[in-house]
């Protein structure tokens, strides 16, 4: 009996989704609720059990492609006969994650005229002009969030055109490929035109957009020319020395848009202060063995930062906001995203109503949620929803870090390393565990009065901690 394995639904807002990994190949022995493939959507990454035990007969939807919830993506022979008796299904070729290369222009009989070359002026150079790429509207004209996926923006802005103008035919009428592709197709399906190579001697060589020659208009020419400057992004790739080119994964994908969307919305500001940790060390360490063996968990200092950022959001509402449009949403939960550091990527699992917790509970919350996030476990819920954010660049030494806000919170807290250093304390010279805290906020919505007397009250609290540890 053939059983079809469909893309599953990971969320109410989420229609499609990445297959990024076959964990088995056609011909495979599968059991019930085995890991059968890894699937990457808008929120997580998730491993995909089999729906029911056999063989895995075929493969209709390759490592790489993005299709709609309820795809059938494969099949299984739950009998396990019929692939036994004939050799499998060869898979899909995977989808490669670059952009596809420009088609070949049709061969001339003529051969083109030689490109005139550009050499340095004598005298002090032109200004340089930046070509910018053509931009693409995230959100519709009425406001509402534009359902789309990685792939299908990046054609869109590719082909400079604006998603708010797209009818999507997908689920929720979310843009699919298909749309984009019948949109160009409408457009005539003209590709993009090919930048080409300028070399200037004593320089390294740059790609220089093409400038659209105007009718009767000659081109640029000399010190017409158009150069573009090395940090702008080029269209095709020039490598030099040696070197490794590595696809980026879906997720680092999502997580490239996402800070670039953050800086780009939210203007950053950062303030820093120092907090004296040495009481919550002390306390830690005389507690952390009998807190181990009596709830079965480590204690950390996270759990000490969240209830901090607690008291801190409690008394300045403000941080605990989001911003709609001209209206500040002042959020009534506290929920505390904290970032957790993969070996592929970066994902913020949320702690929900992280005022309603105590230490323990939160220590637990945070533990269950970082052992699943690793695990690709993580439910989409539970990456959602966050109004704060914290993330922890001390844990792996660093001194301090000026963090991008997660959108669309207005605030996240950096922590850097707990260390030993000497400070003065009542005229003396004293050693203390001391750790430096930043914070990013928009500025948009908080200014700096709030950001400060924010990170006061977060650092009177760990301080002065009188919460009990057992």
């Amino acid at each position: 009996m053939a059983v079809d394995i469909v893309m599953p639904q990971m969320g109410e807002s989420i229609f499609e989704g990445t297959i990024t990994k076959w964990l088995k190949k056609p011909g495979d022995k599968v059991e019930r609720d085995e890991p059968l493939f890894e699937i990457s959507t808008d929120k997580v990454d998730a491993e995909i059990p089999s729906p029911s035990a056999g063989v895995l007969k075929e493969i209709k939807v390759g490592e790489g492609q993005t299709v709609p919830i309820q795809t059938v993506v494969g099949v299984i022979d739950a009998a396990g006969s019929s692939v036994a008796a004939s050799a499998p299904a060869p898979a899909p070729a995977p989808a490669k994650s670059q952009a596809p290369a420009p088609a070949r222009a049709p061969v001339s009989a003529t051969p083109p005229p030689a490109p005139t070359p550009v050499s340095r002026p004598p005298a002090a150079p032109a200004p340089v002009a930046v070509a910018s790429a053509p931009t693409v509207s995230a959100p519709s004209s009425s406001g509402e969030r534009i359902h789309t996926s990685p792939l299908v923006r990046r054609m869109a802005k590719e082909h400079g055109i604006d998603l708010s103008s797209v009818a999507g035919t997908g689920a929720g009428g979310r843009i699919s490929k298909q749309d984009i592709e019948a949109v160009i197709a409408a457009a005539g399906g003209a590709p993009a035109a090919t930048p080409s190579v300028v070399s200037i001697p004593g320089a390294r060589p740059v790609l220089v957009p093409p400038v659209p020659a105007q009718a009767g208009a000659p081109g640029p020419s000399g010190a017409q020319a158009h150069v573009a400057l090395e940090t702008a992004v080029p269209r095709e790739k020039i490598y030099f020395g040696n070197y490794e080119v590595q696809p980026m994964s879906a997720m680092r994908q999502r997580i490239a848009e996402h800070m670039v969307a953050s800086k780009h919305v939210s203007p950053h500001v950062y303030s820093v202060d120092e907090i004296d940790m040495t009481k919550v060390a002390v306390l830690r360490a005389k507690a952390k063995e009998e807190f181990e063996k009596r709830y079965g968990t480590k204690l950390t200092f996270m759990p000490f930062f969240v209830k901090a950022a607690v008291a801190g959001l409690r008394a300045f509402p403000t941080m605990n906001a989001s911003l709609d449009g001209t209206n500040v949403v002042l959020h009534k939960d506290i929920n505390i995203g904290i970032a957790v550091a993969l070996d592929w990527g970066l994902i913020v699992p949320v702690v929900k109503n992280a005022d309603e917790k105590n230490l323990l509970g939160i220590q637990r919350n945070m533990n269950d949620l970082a052992e699943r996030a690793r695990s690709k476990k993580l439910k989409p819920e539970e990456v959602q929803e966050g109004t704060f954010s914290i993330t922890n660049p001390g844990v792996f030494g660093g001194l301090f870090g000026l963090p991008v806000i997660s959108q669309p919170n207005v605030g996240i807290l950096g922590l850097g390393a707990i260390e030993k250093r000497p400070v003065v304390v009542d005229d003396a010279i004293a050693i203390r565990s001391m750790c430096y805290v930043t914070l990013s906020y928009d500025h948009r919505v908080v200014d700096g009065a709030i950001a400060h007397q924010f990170l006061h009250k977060v650092k009177e609290t760990l301080e002065n901690w009188s919460e009990p540890l057992l």
